[in-house]
């Protein structure tokens, strides 16, 4: 309303210095003409699709690229900090925005980066590199039991609920997955009109509160969910099982935020405060999770089905590889998210201290299923800041078949990290549900926005591919990612971490797996 009124004031301000310089005396022309002109900036503001910040804050806004242009520290301070108060590297970021805009250039001068800082890591180019892929390659994703594969896309939309984002964000996110033939996590907030409108693929999914699949006591309603799992467009489901930035907690949604639109979505209470709850009802043991994936596969007609997780202890995930060898029953997937994901609603001891890492966590999940002999029925999706070629590049060496992408998703659709998701008054219109900042959000232009961004970064992870002399995912291998250990020292990750090989814990599990696997329960989540 404020906003309406600075607008408002403006134009009449305008108005009348016009009118004195016509009927009182020229010198009003000296304020009349800027007033004029800042009037017509506001409309052009206004009326113009392109930032979100210029649509919801006319004139004003334009200090902000001002800044921006002036000193790289302003920008740093406006935009480079992640959602959860952590840095997000600056050149990683204006990558996405790049390319979500089309304008995804070389750059001059060599780079800024410290090429002999201990930690750095960098992937091997062949001396003999090959052609790159005019297509890029799908994965498909379906085990024994599924009867419905889907072939999922080597980047996709993460998991982020309606409710969090506005509905503008919402439709643009999966009309930009309509365009670009590739799949759209509805996060844990349920199954709403603006995931299905645009028409592009989805992965239904569900966490502790079951949004959109729940009774009126909150728990699992079987029925409930078949229906919503038959839509056309829900091309996996997914039990949320824990998220990186917040595991072992439940997700929150403001009661501000929760308007009767959500509050139906949700199947909750209107105008009060959303809590997930920290853990399931509808298991309690390695062996119960395992046999739920199962129920919830037949319910969706054997549509993929699988469950997403923040690993913590090697020996749970282990007894869950037990469940399902002696239940004869696997997950079509599973998604790895790293500790580094980001949420606008994380305790920060929280986001910073619990949970691995996505790089331990994905090869902790690799291997823990190829030396149980499951690997190849599961699928293994990466999330957690993941943003650029080389990221998922490496991720597919670390163990995972496909990657998801949640905060660069959030930047291509016109997120500058103002860090007031939690407040209801995102300034662009993307963490929302106040209406009049969400029109700022134009679905047109930042749908286009999402799918270029995933086409130029699919692109530019099969281009690195080709230039380490390999034309397909599956030719990736450990050695080919290097991590420096101090100036003098180099090794590859084939040679830094342990590699299983199929089926050898069954055999002879190694000295540094016996422990883990010996103590794993599939009837008890000991750690």
């Amino acid at each position: 309303m404020l906003r309406l009124l600075w607008i408002a004031g403006l134009v009449c301000g305008s108005v009348v210095a016009a009118a004195a310089a016509f009927v009182v005396s020229p010198w009003w022309w000296l304020a009349a003409i800027p007033l004029l002109a800042l009037t017509a900036l506001a409309g052009a503001d206004v009326l113009q699709t392109r930032h979100s910040v210029l649509r919801n804050y006319p004139v004003l806004g334009h200090l902000r690229f001002a800044l921006e242009g002036i000193r790289p520290e302003v920008q740093q301070y406006f935009i480079e900090r992640n959602v959860d108060g952590r840095p997000f590297d600056r050149d990683t970021r204006s990558i996405v925005y790049e390319r979500a805009k089309g304008t995804d250039a070389e750059e001059p001068f060599g780079t800024e980066l410290d090429l002999y800082e201990s930690g750095r890591e960098f992937l091997v180019p062949s001396m003999a590199p090959v052609a790159v892929p005019t297509r890029a390659p799908r994965v498909r994703v379906g085990g024994t039991h599924c009867t419905r594969p889907y072939d999922m896309a080597l980047l996709n939309v993460s998991a982020m609920s309606f409710g969090s984002l506005s509905a503008n964000a919402i439709l643009a996110l999966n009309t930009g997955a309509a365009l670009g033939g590739f799949a759209h996590d509805t996060g844990e907030g349920g199954l709403s009109e603006y995931h299905l409108r645009p028409g592009g693929d989805l992965v239904w999914e569900i966490g502790t509160g079951y949004f959109g699949c729940r009774n009126q006591d909150g728990d699992f309603d079987p029925t409930l969910f078949a229906e919503k799992a038959a839509h056309p467009q829900v091309k996996c489901v997914s039990l949320k099982l824990s998220q990186g930035a917040k595991p072992g907690i439940g997700g929150v949604l403001p009661g501000p935020k929760v308007n009767a639109e959500i509050a139906k979505v949700r199947g909750v209470p209107q105008g009060k405060t959303v809590t997930s709850p920290p853990y399931h009802r509808v298991f309690s043991t390695p062996r119960e999770l395992v046999q739920f994936i199962a129920r919830m596969r037949r319910l969706a007609d054997g549509k993929p089905t699988g469950f997403k997780l923040c690993v913590g202890s090697r020996s749970q995930f282990l007894a869950v590889c037990k469940a399902m060898l002696e239940e004869g029953v696997t997950p079509d997937f599973i998604v790895v998210d790293g500790a580094e994901g980001g949420t606008g609603a994380a305790p920060l001891e929280f986001a910073d201290h619990l949970g691995m890492p996505l790089t331990e966590g994905l090869m902790t999940v690799h291997n823990a299923l190829v030396g149980s002999g499951l690997r190849d029925r599961i699928k293994i999706g990466a999330s957690g800041k993941v943003a650029t070629g080389n990221d998922l590049v490496k991720r597919l060496i670390q163990g995972a078949d496909y990657t998801n992408a949640a905060r660069a998703m959030m930047f291509a659709i016109g997120c500058i990290q103002a860090q007031r998701c939690h407040t209801n008054t995102c300034p662009v219109g993307v963490a929302t549900q106040d209406p009049r900042r969400a029109r700022a959000l134009d679905v047109d232009d930042k749908s286009q926005r999402v799918r270029r961004y995933q086409e130029a970064t699919v692109k530019s992870a099969l281009q690195i591919m080709a230039a380490m002399g390999v034309d397909h995912p599956s030719q990736l291998h450990p050695h080919m990612l290097q991590r420096r250990l101090d100036p003098q020292t180099i090794r590859s990750y084939a040679d830094l971490h342990p590699w299983l090989a199929p089926g050898q814990l069954l055999q002879d599990a190694p000295e540094s797996w016996a422990r883990d696997w010996n103590s794993a329960d599939p009837d008890r989540f000991t750690v």
